[in-house]
């Protein structure tokens, strides 16, 4: 296993990164990515253990549903990359077993680089989503045969790949890049399935980064965003080689979305474990901010608190449905249920912005025109700001500014429109969560009781 300076320093590879159009020679020599990197080192160290045959016990499947169950508060709680790691490694090892009928000669190798990876003590980021071009044709047909991932060449020691991955997560902090199809492909298709694990560092791989961190202003201004940030890449393939052994996928286009699937079972997880989080920070940050304004037994805000509390529940109840039918793999590895994960997501993106809603309309305008908190640095205004925005009742201004920065930074700034959009599209969009509850909802058993109802059954 790796520490954390041990981790910052395999980083050192030569990789190209850039962040606002210059390359990053130091990734710590950027405040906005520096926060991050630290962020994972920290989770190198929390988990290091010096032993030779030591293994990231994060990065082991469940092998019951009470040890799926116990790794939530787990994946709530560690930095992004590990848990793209998690779900890289359950991934392929869920993939592993689909291909195992179809496609048995890539088994070995998936199997082979996973065991090594949890050894070597790498983070993995997930490359998934193509740069897709026109939305309306498939791959083939686009007027850019780039649009998608695909291979140029095929040696006999590997193949080389062209194209760009978009919104990847993390992508400048890891050691290896998990390539797959956005989705199934057909015959025809064949040069866009493509599967394969390249590391961040080979020659051709550059990786383009955006991020909500703030920059040159008050960290406690952004009380979450400040230290818990992360960048979003673009990752571009310029004929990148990839040997043989880390191919995991190609021209199969009857397998293309294995691993996507596979993915989905694992990152909707993560998605809905936060989601719950989530929810339950919203309604207190609804609490507390009526009480600092003195509005918290108006029965309209009671009542909106109510629905974000209802809501809130809601959400954790469809994750303990999604755990308690949690279903398992040939392999004895459990995830969560599909339907109940998926419905669960579906629910928390539809109503995240009523929610946010509530919470602004209970808190009022100060969210956005609050004073610095550097403001209360100065001794000439301090005295005025703390009278002025304070309440009275212990309620002092400086306290109450600081509820209004944690409610703009987490929902009304560009951490706020950043989870905005992750919590529509991350995992898939709520189209894809609609597709697997028409799949897997038992509607003859509903349309059964309707003819009940009406009198029809059996009939």
């Amino acid at each position: 296993m790796l520490t954390g300076q041990q981790y910052k320093d395999s980083l050192r590879d030569g990789r190209r990164v850039y962040f606002e159009g210059k390359l990053v020679d130091d990734l710590e020599s950027v405040p906005a990515l520096a926060v991050p990197l630290q962020r994972a080192a920290d989770a190198y160290d929390a988990y290091y253990d010096p032993a030779p045959d030591a293994v990231n016990p994060v990065t082991m499947a469940p092998r019951s549903p009470d040890e799926l169950r116990n790794r939530i508060p787990v994946i709530t709680e560690m930095d992004l990359l590990t848990n793209t790691t998690y779900q890289s490694l359950m991934t392929l090892s869920v993939a592993a077993a689909r291909l195992e009928a179809h496609a048995p000669e890539f088994v070995p190798r998936i199997r082979q680089y996973v065991d090594g990876a949890r050894r070597a003590d790498v983070r993995i980021a997930e490359c998934i989503t193509d740069a897709k071009g026109n939305r309306s044709l498939s791959p083939s047909q686009q007027e850019d045969p780039d649009s998608y991932v695909r291979v140029v060449e095929r040696r006999p020691d590997g193949v080389v790949i062209r194209g760009a991955k978009l919104h990847i997560s993390a992508a400048a902090f890891g050691h290896d890049l998990m390539v797959m199809p956005t989705k199934s492909m057909k015959p025809g298709e064949e040069d866009y399935s493509i599967a394969a694990i390249v590391p961040v560092g080979a020659p051709g791989v550059t990786i383009t980064n955006t991020t909500y961190h703030p920059r040159n202003r008050d960290d406690r201004d952004f009380p979450v965003s400040s230290r818990d940030s992360i960048p979003d890449s673009m990752v571009i393939f310029d004929d990148v080689f990839v040997p043989t052994e880390r191919v995991f996928l190609d021209g199969q286009t009857a397998q293309a979305a294995v691993f996507a699937h596979s993915l989905g079972l694992w990152e909707r997880l993560g998605g809905v474990s936060f989601m719950v989080q989530q929810a339950d920070e919203l309604v207190g940050l609804a609490s507390l901010i009526a009480e600092a304004n003195g509005t918290s037994r108006i029965s309209h805000v009671r009542e909106k608190i109510d629905e974000m509390m209802i809501h809130a529940t809601l959400l954790r109840a469809g994750l303990e449905a999604a755990l308690s039918h949690a279903q398992a793999t040939p392999e004895g590895y459990y995830y969560p249920d599909d339907m109940y994960t998926n419905v669960t997501k579906y629910q928390g993106a539809a109503q995240f912005s009523t929610m946010v809603r509530h919470l602004h309309d209970i808190a009022g305008g100060a969210v956005v025109t609050a004073p610095s908190m550097s403001d209360f640095d100065n001794p000439d205004l301090a005295p005025l700001l703390d009278k002025y925005m304070g309440t009275g009742s212990g309620i002092s201004g400086k306290y109450r500014t600081q509820l209004f920065h944690a409610i703009r930074d987490t929902t009304a700034d560009s951490f706020g429109g950043w989870h905005h959009v992750t919590n529509l599209q991350s995992g898939g969009g709520m189209f894809a969560q609609r597709l697997v509850t028409r799949k897997n909802y038992d509607i003859e058993r509903a349309r059964e009781l309707a003819l009940k109802a009406a009198g029809l059954a059996g009939s």
